[in-house]
């Protein structure tokens, strides 16, 4: 069975905008995060957000694309549109049914929805857009990225809150192994109105620490929450006989594994998910927990849940077992886009024998048992990573990275 490589990558983060932007900032462990500037937030517990400044969608996407798509449908279409570049793919040129589209998409499009809605109760049904019928939707931008580029193959959309972004890549890389020679894949997310804010603070995992610097220390004992953030990844994932045939520029590495589980009823008992999820990926990727260089965590910054996570960690790799680092505390969790971004951090630490830090985080409970990387980038020989992500009601998945090389047959 051929592997399944990336070969183009397209970016949009709270502390970068386009891939080596993001990548020098991840490495130099240089936060986004600032007070929300979108509207008057005086009157929220949480007002540290990770936005995407200076961005002007309309310098990048055609004017008749604007009045129909929310936020996080513009930051799509963009990073896919980089991705598609960077990996040098000419759509036009390819058989329309051998490209497809797999996209998470946690929150749906609740800047859109939002001033639809203001518009119902204030001016009447007939002044809501008509494109409000699918502007909100989860699976919008699987559609709109698909429609723009002329792709036909397969495609689908995922919902699992954060860890919806990993079972993106996962299932793009079933489709592949189905047949279709390439799929646009990833996920981002956008919620910054008053509306979707409030959906966000209602978790009750964000952190109402007023100091950008030290709002989201994942792992550390002063952790009170995270800092939510808007973007993610799209990538470009290919069969590599196909992408080594049409003479792809570059080929980050490969997906080799990936799983995801489900945690049981929190009344039940059971144990939570994702050390089997971890597992499973690992066995998917035919390595054992010995071939792993460094993880890249979920890293919620709650306490009880980075305990738990740490546990199942130290299960499976031992005390200190493997270097962990957590880019997301520079970005900011951006729900659907967390994991893609982390897996772009995965293969560009590949590319670069390099592990980021992870931005803030000083002080690791000795019970932890964790050798989090802190303060600077590690190097590292870095060739297969494992990348992590759990998402609110039990979600858990494990995508594993590898350095790619080619077979003597290609």
């Amino acid at each position: 069975m051929t592997a399944t490589v990336v070969t183009g990558l397209g970016v949009l983060s709270p502390n970068g905008i386009g891939t080596q932007a993001f990548w020098q900032a991840t490495l130099e462990a240089r936060h986004g995060f600032g007070a929300l500037s979108r509207f008057e937030i005086g009157r929220y517990p949480v007002q540290v957000a990770g936005e995407i400044g200076e961005f002007d969608a309309a310098e990048h996407l055609p004017s008749r694309l604007l009045p129909q798509t929310d936020t996080s449908t513009r930051l799509a279409l963009i990073a896919a549109a980089w991705a598609l570049a960077d990996a040098a793919v000419d759509p036009s040129a390819m058989n329309d049914y051998d490209m497809g589209v797999v996209t998470a998409n946690a929150l749906g499009g609740f800047d859109f929805t939002h001033r639809e809605f203001r518009k119902l109760w204030t001016e009447g049904p007939q002044a809501v857009s008509v494109y409000e019928s699918f502007a909100w939707f989860y699976a919008v931008n699987t559609g709109q990225i698909s429609i723009r580029h002329g792709m036909r193959g397969p495609s689908s959309a995922l919902v699992a809150e954060q860890a919806g972004g990993l079972d993106a890549i996962g299932h793009a890389r079933r489709t592949i192994r189905r047949g279709t020679p390439l799929v646009v894949s990833g996920g981002v997310d956008s919620a910054f109105d008053p509306w979707g804010w409030v959906s966000q603070i209602a978790s009750g995992r964000l952190s109402e620490c007023s100091d950008p610097a030290r709002a989201y220390l994942p792992f550390d004992a002063d952790a009170r929450g995270f800092v939510p953030g808007e973007g993610g990844a799209l990538l470009v994932l290919e069969d590599a006989e196909a992408a080594v045939q049409r003479g792809a520029p570059r080929i980050y590495g490969e997906i080799s594994g990936y799983a995801t589980t489900f945690d049981p009823a929190p009344e039940s008992g059971g144990e939570p998910g994702l050390r089997r999820a971890i597992e499973l990926a690992l066995s998917d990727a035919g390595i054992d927990s010995a071939g792993i260089d460094v993880v890249f965590a979920d890293a919620v910054g709650v306490p009880e849940l980075d305990r738990l996570e740490a546990k199942a960690l130290r299960e499976v790799f031992g005390p200190f077992g493997v270097p962990v680092t957590a880019p997301k505390a520079a970005a900011g969790r951006t729900y659907s886009g967390g994991g893609p971004l982390d897996i772009v951090g995965a293969l560009l630490a590949i590319r670069d024998g390099v592990i980021p830090p992870t931005a803030g985080t000083t002080s690791v409970p000795d019970e932890y048992e964790l050798d989090l990387v802190r303060t600077a980038p590690r190097t590292a020989n870095v060739t297969t990573a494992l990348v992590l992500a759990r998402g609110l009601w039990g979600f858990n998945s494990a995508v594993v990275v590898q350095e790619w090389h080619a077979p003597a047959a290609l």
